[in-house]
């Protein structure tokens, strides 16, 4: 049983499309995730086995290998918890067989299944604006701010169990949309800051010296 699903990783503010291959098969139950996986990653198998369990989907024994293409690449972050899960349960037969080719998913799952907020969901929607995907399903709590990206439908979702339902066709979910001009009026912040670049520390270092001595 094999499925592949679609997500984002950042490094700086430019996109890289991560395809989530799965891979089920009889034998020793094991997990492997491969493609340059990151600490955080790793440690996701234990996330996402609870979070499916309590979520009230049955977990088979089996073994599985996760594979993050393109494998030369260094993926970091827990926002490929949702992806890896969907992924897992495609490829179980738990989701219907559907074109999941335009859509990307992004999002940390917590124990009990819930779907926590990540940071980055604006610049990610930007660039997956640019590889023409057409969906993104993101954790509740950063549906509006994704939504400010025009031309691409977001979707905001707060648990593992409303994923299901979703991508089953068992509930109907409006696509969130937002009034940029208010949106932007609530902030406390101006987009983008240096909590949504990933990585480049040295040229943030290199900004903040400038910063200062202009100062």
């Amino acid at each position: 049983m094999l499925s592949n699903i679609k997500t984002m990783c950042l490094q700086g503010l430019d996109g890289i499309i991560i395809t989530v291959e799965v891979d089920i098969s009889e034998g020793m139950p094991s997990w492997e995730i491969v493609g340059l996986p990151d600490t955080g990653i790793r440690e996701s198998r234990e996330r996402i086995k609870s979070a499916i369990k309590n979520s009230g989907i049955n977990f088979l024994n089996r073994k599985y290998i996760v594979n993050l293409s393109p494998a030369d690449i260094r993926k970091e972050g827990a926002l490929l918890d949702l992806p890896i899960a969907v992924g897992i349960l495609s490829a179980n037969g738990i989701l219907e067989e559907g074109e999941f080719e335009d859509t990307i998913f992004i999002g940390e799952l917590a124990l009990d299944g819930s779907v926590r907020k990540i940071n980055g969901a604006l610049p990610i929607c930007i660039e997956a604006l640019k590889h023409k995907i057409k969906r993104i399903i993101v954790p509740i709590e950063n549906a509006k701010e994704a939504a400010v990206v025009e031309n691409i439908d977001v979707y905001g979702v707060s648990n593992l169990t409303q994923v299901v339902n979703l991508l089953n066709k068992k509930i109907n979910m409006p696509k969130t949309t937002v009034d940029i001009n208010n949106f932007f009026k609530k902030q406390k912040k101006d987009y983008l800051d240096f909590s949504e670049v990933a990585g480049q520390e040295g040229v943030k270092r290199a900004l903040e010296v400038a910063a200062a001595r202009k100062s």
